[in-house]
This record gives structure tokens, C-alpha cells and sequence, in this order.
């Protein structure tokens, strides 16, 4: 299942940096993950400091 971003993103950019996909853009408000394209490997959550990412 797909990880998602919640508003309690910092906009830090470090789930965008871990993800082995680039399935992670930089968004107005925070950052985004493609469904599509997420593998769902669990990296981009592991490492966020603001635990704003979980499974969908």
C-alpha cells in the first residue's frame, strides 16, 4: 500500500531524498508521494522527523 504525506510535513525534504523511486515532489504545502509510482518500501517513513508519513 502506498505511504501519504500528512500536514504535519515540515517540508524538510528528506523522504524525498530516501525514496530509491523519486516518487516524492516537492508540493505547495508540503511534500507529495506518486501512488503510482511508490514501491512501498517504507524508507521515506522510516526517516521523517515529524512521523508525516503513514501507510494510505
Amino acid at each position: 500500500m502506498p505511504r501519504v504525506i500528512s500536514d504535519e510535513c515540515v517540508k524538510c525534504g528528506t523522504c524525498a531524498g530516501e525514496c530509491p523511486v523519486e516518487a516524492i515532489t516537492e508540493g505547495a504545502d508540503k511534500y507529495e508521494i506518486n501512488k503510482d509510482t511508490c514501491i512501498d518500501c517504507g524508507a521515506c517513513e522510516a526517516n521523517c522527523p515529524s512521523n508525516a508519513i503513514s501507510e494510505e
